[in-house]
């Protein structure tokens, strides 16, 4: 009997290799193991992801809110000011300052997290401990944290939206003066850019857009929760 040979797509090669000596496994894997810093250090690696953590740091030169760092305080957001934060476990700090992770989530210990979402009124919002509740017709995203050589960018795009803008707020909309803490009074309240915002003045040309620089936090140890 005559054995026809495979087709050539489905021909199958064996090679048959000697164990190499365990001098050179050990060898081969420590050459491995110098590597991986080199690895870790690559551009979209795990260490410049996406789902990193980080602070936000408005711009928008000659302006109000040039260089002011974006805080969490009363369910909004705000620029300047201090975060609101809450803490009843030793060894997990309160903190004045506020770290954003993976672009859609306030970087928390507490159970179940902490959301970030545009209510329908157009404002940058964020849930409060223990519930996910959010309005009826708020916006989850999409949000969006691109790393970066010095600064990072954060930005939003739902709803049509051209980012975030900073407009003033009011002694009625400023949720901080409520807070647990004595804290500065923050005077511009953070919107999604959108035309039909509702916004504190009542005129959304009042508002100031600008760019969300994010500032990596590396290292930085997450606080409880954000209230």
């Amino acid at each position: 009997m005559t054995l026809k040979p495979l087709p050539k797509p489905h021909r199958l090669f064996i090679f048959l290799i000697p164990n190499p000596p365990p001098n050179t496994l050990k060898m081969k894997f420590s050459a491995l193991l110098a590597l991986a810093p080199l690895v870790a250090a690559i551009p979209g690696s795990k260490q410049a992801s996406s789902d990193a953590s980080f602070s936000v740091i408005s711009a928008r030169s000659a302006s109000p809110v040039h260089l002011l760092p974006l805080n969490a305080a009363g369910s909004y957001f705000w620029l300047g000011g201090n975060a609101q934060t809450y803490s009843p476990v030793e060894g997990v700090p309160e903190s004045n300052q506020t770290v954003i992770h993976g672009g859609h989530y306030l970087d928390v210990v507490v159970p179940g997290g902490q959301a970030i979402y545009v209510d329908p009124k157009g404002a940058l919002r964020f849930t409060t401990p223990h519930s996910a509740y959010e309005p009826a017709g708020s916006s989850d995203g999409p949000f969006a944290y691109t790393p970066g050589s010095s600064f990072g960018h954060w930005s939003y795009t739902g709803q049509g939206a051209s980012g975030f803008m900073a407009c003033p707020s009011s002694n009625s909309t400023t949720a901080v003066r409520r807070g647990r803490r004595a804290a500065a009074a923050p005077k511009y309240q953070v919107f999604a850019a959108l035309q039909n915002a509702t916004v504190p003045s009542g005129n959304v040309a009042d508002c100031i857009g600008f760019d969300a620089l994010a500032v990596a936090a590396n290292g930085t140890t997450p606080t409880w929760e954000y209230i």
